[in-house]
């Protein structure tokens, strides 16, 4: 396990009461609209700061940055901000509503040590999904021109006995909390400040050799690596330098509370796309069966327990709103392409639908070998928001969608053994919901 560190959190209200008027949702899941209902009443809400360029995840003008920057730093000089005077970790929890049950995922926010990607001796910082050039742009101009990390990293450990679950659950139970906040979506956030030495070393000591798996932040870690090795490159750095600590919230594989959700696709800008033409290119690579129901009743369909030990998606046909089971023909179809690879990533459905359904069908016989377009929405009514001509947080437009592809959630021992084989899985590969919220500590980097 890197090293896990106390930091002195900078925060709302000084770190106590209700902060549902300042907290919002990462900044990747956000579109202008959503930005301007988080702002519309009025009072400073960190998305001003965290999200200064819309769309996201692709880098904007130099001005957004500034901006942000220097409202960042008037909110710290009028006491909006302010910083602890003591470092603390803190216990997070979150109260959600998921699959028709209620749930609570519980977390501790610390910082770790800015570590490159990769196993080591003692536990290593492992990601699971590759990224994106777009949103590393974007988050190292905003990093470069506050110095600052407004929203952590979302990272996994093993806690094979549950010791950091019982140890995190120990400190909820004693008092109530400092911070409570709510947002549109119905999630509880609930925050203990924690600054005595005692139990922040108990904490760090249940986390001893495991690795941490980055969940959510990828495209974030990574901005945080290079930002780091820009200062060292300009010789702008010290070896206790706040840069070489990444801010970032650390859960439980053990955690009953920790669940995920799936990533659909939809894809776009296909230039021979028909569902005609698209049964007919994929004929040798896929057995596709007519869906007699909607989409809603197809998802179901596709998470039938019974059917989980098999590779299926889901294809919707936006034009004339047919639905679809799709099978690879071969019971292991990437084997060829990617043998170096264990079997739990050939086999997941995100990996057949980049590598067969769009690389291998779409791009190469209905595209001309050019890219498409996608957009990832993470339920059933953003997809068909998309299918409307929605831009939703998720992407979209006006005469976009054409086919949507619907897969089930990637398991959590999907995730842990493609993770510790250091292998990655295409982008989006998992949805681990609800997402963390932005603002209720940042973290200074200078």
């Amino acid at each position: 396990m890197p090293v896990v560190f106390p930091f002195r959190a900078i925060q709302f209200s000084k770190g106590k009461g209700d902060l549902s008027q300042a907290i919002a949702p990462p900044y990747d899941v956000l579109d202008a609209a959503g930005k301007a209902r988080l702002t519309a009443h009025g009072k400073p809400n960190v998305v001003t700061i965290d999200l200064p360029h819309v769309p996201p995840k692709e880098l904007g003008p130099a001005s957004a940055y500034t901006a942000a920057a220097d409202t960042y730093r008037r909110w710290l000089a009028e006491g909006t901000l302010t910083t602890r005077p003591s470092p603390a970790i803190f216990a997070y929890r979150q109260t959600f509503e998921f699959a028709g049950g209620t749930h609570r995922r519980i977390g501790v926010a610390c910082c770790v040590e800015t570590l490159p990607f990769g196993p080591r001796s003692g536990g290593g910082i492992l990601p699971h999904e590759e990224t994106f050039s777009g949103p590393k742009e974007d988050r190292m101009a905003l990093m470069r021109s506050a110095h600052a990390q407004f929203s952590p990293i979302f990272g996994l450990h093993p806690d094979e006995k549950g010791t950091a679950v019982a140890l995190t659950k120990k400190i909820m139970d004693a008092r109530a909390p400092d911070i409570t906040a709510a947002m549109a979506d119905g999630v509880k956030h609930e925050v203990w400040t924690v600054d005595d030495s005692a139990t922040i070393a108990a904490f760090a000591a249940t986390l001893a050799g495991e690795d941490v798996f980055i969940a959510d932040g990828h495209h974030r870690y990574t901005t945080a690596l290079n930002y780091l090795k820009q200062l060292e490159s300009e010789s702008k750095i010290v070896s206790d330098h706040p840069a070489r600590r990444c801010m970032i919230v650390l859960v439980s594989m053990s955690d009953p509370g920790l669940v995920i959700g799936p990533t659909h696709r939809v894809l776009g800008g296909i230039n021979g796309y028909s569902m005609a033409a698209f049964l007919e290119a994929a004929k040798s690579l896929l057995t596709v069966e007519p869906f007699a129901g909607d989409l809603p009743a197809l998802d179901r369909a596709l998470n039938d327990p019974h059917m989980l030990d098999r590779i299926r998606v889901g294809l919707y046909d936006f034009a004339t709103k047919s639905c679809m089971i799709a099978t690879p023909t071969s019971p292991d179809p990437l084997a060829g392409r990617f043998a170096d690879k264990p079997r739990e990533w050939r086999t997941l459905d995100v990996a057949v639908t980049q590598y067969v359904i769009v690389e291998s069908i779409v791009q190469s016989k209905l595209n001309g070998g050019q890219a498409v377009k996608w957009a990832f929405p993470h339920s059933i009514d953003e997809m068909l928001q998309i299918g409307s001509g929605a831009e939703t947080g998720a992407g979209g437009g006006g005469g976009f969608a054409q086919l949507g592809v619907i897969v089930r959630p990637t398991p959590l021992a999907s995730v842990k053994a493609v993770s510790k084989a250091n292998q990655l899985m295409p982008q989006k590969s998992t949805f681990f919901y609800p997402k963390l919220a932005t603002g209720l500590f940042l973290n200074a980097l200078d």
